[in-house]
């Protein structure tokens, strides 16, 4: 389905963002980093600050994936023109990354809001215990008022576990962390019906709400440059935030206060989930095939689930299978009822020494301070 509306302004896209609690921002080499010197656009960079600090101040959390270290690290070590090869990007994004770090520090820090780098790679969100830890370093960062920056670990990454491109980095982001909306800032207005620098009759899609065959067919190559994504690698991020019910725009980038024109109304490609972040994920945890384990609560525990609150280890009276932390898991009363599913916070040994126990013991228990909850109320889905 293609709307036939022009521009944002009345979309509910705009909305979204408008709207949101948490969004993520990933901005990409080509409007970072000057092709030539290799010096980032300093002026363009405080306007996107500005933005992120107006952001906040309406109580929106901000996260951003930033592309740019290795477009900053080749110049500085002189290496050719012609494509990296991987050891090379690799002592590229060594030399740039701790640049690119110093500058979004110094932007933001006009505003007061500190910046905390982080690095990922591929496996990072795809293997089960480094994901949530990830996900929690993001969590509590946010929580402390900062605003993340991260972009893709190339110093450690092979070719056999990278992203490959920074938007597909900013969707797994924008699902972990649980965007309401993903925008990523490019050197286009959005996805058209035909490349518009070969095609002057190709118009712009305002919004999409299904990935049909015929939105698909429109993606083309990336255009040479200093990045490495296309339409057809932000078309593969939509498909990602869509299924974590996250909104995402391709919008332009190049305009100062880049944000803040999306948000009044500029031109853009909003892709609109059916699905908020919360139920996508809800859908998640009760669609899952294989539970790893069995949590039987006392009657105060159940109560407490149906009163919408999380689940401690003194409402657990036994625990069943050999699960790790992240898995999910079935709960039962007693008499052995299905309750529901959760993804449980402690694995299956340390979840053993706790339960039936206050949560201000865990500490004392286990020797070090997790987590208050063994299942968290938002990773509970009750049947």
């Amino acid at each position: 389905m293609i709307d036939s509306v022009v521009g944002c302004s009345a979309s509910r896209g705009a909305a979204r963002l408008t709207t949101a609690r948490r969004v993520v921002v990933k901005i990409g080499s080509a409007l970072l980093v000057d092709q030539a010197s290799g010096q980032i656009h300093r002026t363009w960079l405080d306007s996107v600050a500005d933005d992120v600090a107006a952001l906040r101040a309406r109580g929106i959390e901000v996260v951003i994936v930033s592309s740019g270290a290795v477009a900053i690290g080749r110049r500085h070590l002189r290496l050719p023109g012609r494509p990296l090869r991987l050891e090379e990007k690799q002592a590229a994004a060594a030399t740039g990354q701790g640049r690119l770090a110093h500058a979004y520090q110094e932007v933001l820090a006009r505003h007061d809001i500190t910046a905390a780098q982080v690095l990922l790679t591929l496996g990072d969100t795809e293997d089960r215990r480094r994901y949530l830890n990830a996900r929690n370093t993001l969590e509590t960062l946010l929580k402390f008022g900062a605003v993340p920056v991260i972009n893709e670990n190339d110093t450690v990454a092979t070719q056999e576990i990278r992203f490959g491109d920074n938007d597909r980095l900013g969707a797994r982001v924008a699902m972990m962390v649980g965007a309401d909306a993903l925008v990523l800032l490019s050197d286009i207005d959005g996805l058209y019906t035909a490349d518009p620098k070969v095609d002057p009759t190709a118009t712009l899609i305002p919004e999409v709400h299904a990935l049909s065959p015929e939105i698909l067919a429109m993606a083309g190559e990336s255009r040479p440059g200093v990045g490495t994504g296309g339409m057809v690698t932000k078309l593969i991020a939509a498909r990602i935030s869509m299924g974590a019910g996250c909104a995402m725009a391709i919008a332009p980038g190049k305009v100062m206060h880049p944000l803040a024109s999306l948000q009044n109304g500029g031109p853009c490609t909003w892709f609109l989930p059916t699905e908020t972040p919360a139920s996508a994920r809800k859908q998640w945890i009760a669609g899952s095939m294989k539970p790893a384990g069995t949590v039987v609560l006392d009657a105060g525990a159940v109560a407490a689930l149906r009163a919408g609150k999380s689940l401690l280890p003194a409402g657990v009276v036994a625990l069943e299978g050999a699960f790790a932390r992240g898995d999910t898991v079935i709960l039962t009363d007693g008499d052995g009822r299905v309750l529901g599913k959760g993804v449980i916070g402690y694995d299956a040994t340390d979840a053993a020494v706790i339960i039936g126990h206050k949560s201000s013991d865990i500490e004392g228990l286990l020797g070090y301070r997790g987590r208050e909850e063994l299942i968290h109320r938002d990773d509970l889905v009750l049947e």
